[in-house]
């Protein structure tokens, strides 16, 4: 077990919490597929926590510092986080399904990934959202300030 995985199960808890939190705020009906979701995550974290504990007794605790950074790409991470918080300001101005539709093909195209396989992928993600939020659950995504302002 490395310390840093210590550091990645705290953040998924706090990401289980915090999603739980925001959760509680939508109405009743809408609450079932995020709280799904949430206890799936959590589910996870505990069993990487219990390999962790495992490995842990058998091997003990390393630093992991040292491989942390193995492998980094500024090339590629950079501009992807900055893709990421450009796709936070679309979300606001053009709301949710022009922005992700831009995001994920940026993303995918800057990740070397083939533009059939960037269409596909994009296609089916915002279909499977599509009819998880608005035909399931019939939630209304982020429409935009752009789009508000046109109706």
């Amino acid at each position: 077990m490395k310390k840093t995985d210590i550091g990645v199960i705290a953040f998924m808890y706090g990401i289980c919490i915090w999603f739980a939190i925001m959760n509680a705020r939508l109405p009743q009906d809408a609450q079932i597929y995020p709280r799904f979701i949430i206890i799936v995550l959590a589910s996870l974290t505990t069993l990487y926590l219990v390999k962790n504990l495992i490995m842990a007794k058998k091997e003990g605790v390393t630093s992991g510092f040292a491989e942390l950074f193995k492998g980094f790409l500024p090339r590629q991470f950079f501009p992807v986080l900055g893709i990421a918080l450009g796709y936070l300001l679309a979300l606001f101005f053009i709301g949710f399904y022009p922005a992700t539709i831009i995001f994920m093909v940026c993303v995918l195209l800057k990740l070397k990934i083939k533009p059939v396989t960037v269409c596909i992928t994009t296609a089916a993600i915002l279909a499977l959202v599509f009819v998880t939020f608005n035909l399931v659950l019939k939630v209304s995504l982020i429409r935009g300030l752009l789009f508000d302002m046109l109706l």
